[in-house]
């Protein structure tokens, strides 16, 4: 045995795990659930095998269901592991011990169910501290040798449990709570008119889900995790659809069966068959033998067996590690998964509908002013599409995952269809949204110099594709189509990759390393808040998957270093989360409590705000000018266009022959409502009525005086609105007067650009 100075490091690394969380019960217990074969040939196989240590009082309870093929006497040897720290070697005489059926050993089932004391000495060599702390990780190793060879015939092992886990329910639903929340905050704030409180709680409401799926994943991966990694990750598979309802697994078996499938009976058959949930093993070859072993049921074979098989020990890993934990048979994750989202889908559907009907009876009774959510009761509609367009891309990892890993199970030839329709579906929706998004930018920057005029200015452009470019500033329009694309490319290993753990974390590592670089380097988000934010969050999911990366030994490291890395997981995850719920959460309350809540941010470079109609009075000299140069003179509504029709927006990117109304119905002017009848222009680009060479000032040179005209004089008449302006900021004194070339020379010296371009990002 060894001595005491030698468990230091294991009681300090006890020490580390119980101050991070702290676990109380009213029984200590030390326990273990499954005996697994540990030896090529092994001579002992167990069908059952439960063991309560408990030192209160002193006893060792059994109850051992098992096959033996060994006759004679024999002794054992004992080992327990701790974090890959063997803290006990033992050789004991089941002679000495008066063990029952052991002394001597024979051949045939052995059904033992007894009690052994236990003395006090030995009771207090377990330090204390492995009573509390959760996922324990240790087992205890069990050689039986011959007495006259000494040789091996036989080798189980047992893993260690104090009924202490990090996986607990209450995790998930304060994590789905938090979400959730951010996200109807953002919806309301938006339909306040606090467009950019809106999005930023949507963007880091958005980043947070992001962040609980990526944790999720790793729970997914076929990589041999510590318990603690495992039970943490567990507390995610909500964003994933994983979530036990007791119907709906019936439903599923049922559909299942109904459509040809064989369900899988590994969680009603646990008294025949023994599962191990796989682990961090202590080595390679190890686990090389489980593999081997066990000869997992495969249930795309040919005589579609179950997932149990009587007398063996049966491994399950990755996708159907993390069923099992949540009790769902492996043949139902995918239906599950995808019956969840559906249903988040038409319940979020029915909420945005009821809430309309909520709207229009409050305003009826006079609960609310009629200008209350007034956009969105005039474009409900569009608002609905927008949403189910984001709800597509929040479900995009976890459908990803679930769809492409069912092509391997092949479950029932139905799943697999439903598999390629919603894959194929989701993936080309989401890829013709992004499109859309980058045509329109780059038509808006055609006409204006500037992507955020249509993105913004365009009610049915922002409330419809909003969802893919809100987040980012205005000329990182495009970088919704990475996103896509690295979330498509960890589906891809996350689903392919489960019969190798070292393909997934290598492929992961590269992934996340790039994703991080390109963000680093971009700083693609909307202000530097938002990107510290999402840049922390890729930071630590790079972390995430080197630690991933050492779990599956592929550096062959020691087992301590092991199980100090999986605590390290664990409390960097633990305290990072709990940092950005808190952040989250900080701006949901300020969100919903404050009277104008978009005061706590800066307004964004790329100056979406003067583009973005609202119903609030503009009352800023740069929301005038914008205000004035999209033609805005008079708040319009969604009355009078066809919702679905997007010919009618510039979004659109068509233009309709003798269109005379802008995206918002706002009428254009009669040079531009009438362009297309001047043969001369019919097949010229679209232009802005804005002069890119002199921004904010007429092209013509000529002075302007007096009062706004309208739309009169080809269209130039609305510039007239900037002449006040201009003679109070003293342009006339600086630049001479207007239309001079004096002045047109001095503007364009000491701005090379338009102030659009400039805050826009063109000036970087």
């Amino acid at each position: 045995m060894r001595s005491s100075t030698s468990s230091r490091p294991l009681c300090l690394l006890l020490a580390v795990i119980s101050t991070l969380l702290q676990c109380t019960s009213a029984i200590r217990l030390i326990e273990s659930k499954s005996l697994n074969p540990c030896q090529e040939n092994s001579s002992f196989t167990a069908t059952l095998f439960n063991v309560v240590f408990t030192p209160d009082n002193g006893s060792l309870a059994f109850d051992v269901v098992g096959v033996s093929s060994i006759s004679g006497y024999v002794n054992a040897e004992v080992d327990v592991i701790a974090y890959g720290y063997r803290i006990l070697h033992e050789p004991f005489d089941p002679c000495k011990e008066n063990l029952q059926g052991m002394c001597p050993m024979n051949t045939g089932q052995i059904k033992n169910k007894f009690n052994l004391p236990i003395s006090k000495d030995v009771v207090n060599q377990v330090p204390g501290i492995a009573y509390g702390v959760p996922d324990l990780d240790g087992l205890v190793r069990i050689y039986i040798k011959e007495t006259k060879t000494n040789k091996s015939v036989a080798c189980v092992e047992a893993e260690l449990s104090n009924g202490k886990t990090v996986d607990q329910k209450g995790v998930g639903w304060a994590t789905a709570v938090v979400a959730g929340l951010a996200l109807v905050a953002s919806a309301v704030t938006s339909g306040l008119g606090h467009s950019n409180t809106a999005a930023h709680v949507a963007a880091n409401a958005l980043s947070l889900f992001g962040y609980f799926q990526a944790q999720a994943l790793i729970g997914m991966t076929a990589v041999s995790l510590p318990p603690i990694v495992m039970s943490w990750t567990q507390n995610f598979q909500w964003t994933m659809g994983i979530i036990r309802v007791e119907f709906l697994q019936d439903i599923c078996t049922w559909y299942q069966r109904a459509t040809g499938g064989t369900p899988s009976t590994l969680l009603s058959n646990l008294g025949e068959a023994s599962v191990e949930v796989q682990k961090r093993s202590i080595n390679f070859v190890h686990r090389a033998f489980l593999h081997g072993f066990n000869d997992l049921v495969r249930r795309g074979s040919d005589t579609g067996a179950s997932a149990s098989t009587t007398g063996k020990t049966v491994v399950v890993h990755g996708i159907e590690r993390v069923g099992f934990r949540a009790k769902i048979e492996g043949t139902n994750i995918f239906l599950t998964g995808v019956i969840f989202f559906m249903v988040f889908v038409s319940f979020t559907a029915a909420g945005v509908a009821l809430f309309k009907a909520f709207c229009e009876g409050a305003v009826r009774a006079g609960w609310f002013k009629g200008d209350k959510f007034e956009d969105f009761r005039n474009g409900w509609k569009i608002v609905l599409k927008g949403i189910l367009f984001r709800l597509v891309l929040i479900g995009y990892p976890q459908m990803t995952v679930l769809c492409l890993w069912e092509l391997t199970k092949r479950d029932s030839a139905a799943e697999v269809v439903l598999a390629l329709f919603f894959f194929i579906s989701m993936t080309f929706s989401l890829g013709w949204a992004a499109l859309k998004v980058f045509r329109i930018a780059k038509r808006s920057v055609s006409m204006h110099k500037n992507p955020a005029y249509i993105l913004y200015s365009d009610p049915t452009a922002l409330n419809k594709w909003g969802f893919l470019y809100v987040q980012f500033r205005a000329t990182a329009y495009y970088f919704i189509m990475p996103v896509l694309l690295y979330i498509l490319l960890k589906g891809i290993f996350i689903a392919f990759g489960q019969g190798s753990g070292i393909a997934q974390a290598v492929g992961l590592v590269v992934i996340e390393a790039v994703f991080l670089i390109g963000v680093s380097i971009l700083r693609p988000w909307m202000d530097k808040k938002t990107n510290a934010f999402n840049i922390s969050i890729a930071a630590v999911n790079v972390l995430n998957v080197i630690f991933l990366l050492f779990f599956t030994a592929v550096f062959n490291q020691p087992g301590i270093v092991t199980g100090v890395m999986g605590v390290i997981f664990f409390g960097v995850n633990a305290v990072f989360a709990i940092i950005l719920i808190l952040m989250v959460l900080f701006s949901t309350a300020w969100a919903i409590f404050s009277k104008n809540p978009d005061t706590r941010y800066q307004p964004m470079r790329d100056d979406r705000g003067s583009f973005i109609k609202s119903q609030t009075q503009l009352n800023t000299e740069l929301d005038a000018l914008g205000a004035t140069a999209r033609g805005n003179m008079t708040q319009t509504s969604y009355k009078g266009r066809d919702l679905d029709d997007d010919e009618d927006s510039y979004s659109s990117g068509s233009g309709r022959q003798g269109r005379t109304h802008d995206a918002a119905g706002v009428p254009l002017p009669p040079s531009t409502a009438n362009s297309h009848r001047s043969p001369s222009r019919h097949r010229e680009p679209p232009r802005s009525p804005i002069d890119p060479n002199m921004p904010l000032f007429p092209s013509d040179g000529t002075p302007r005086h007096g009062t706004p005209t309208g739309y009169g004089d080809g269209g130039r008449g609305m510039y007239n609105a900037y002449n006040d302006s201009n003679r109070s900021l003293g342009y006339q004194h600086s630049y001479g007067p207007p239309g001079s070339a004096h002045s047109q020379m001095g503007y364009r010296n000491q701005n090379s650009g338009s102030p659009w371009q400039r805050g826009a990002g063109y000036d970087h």
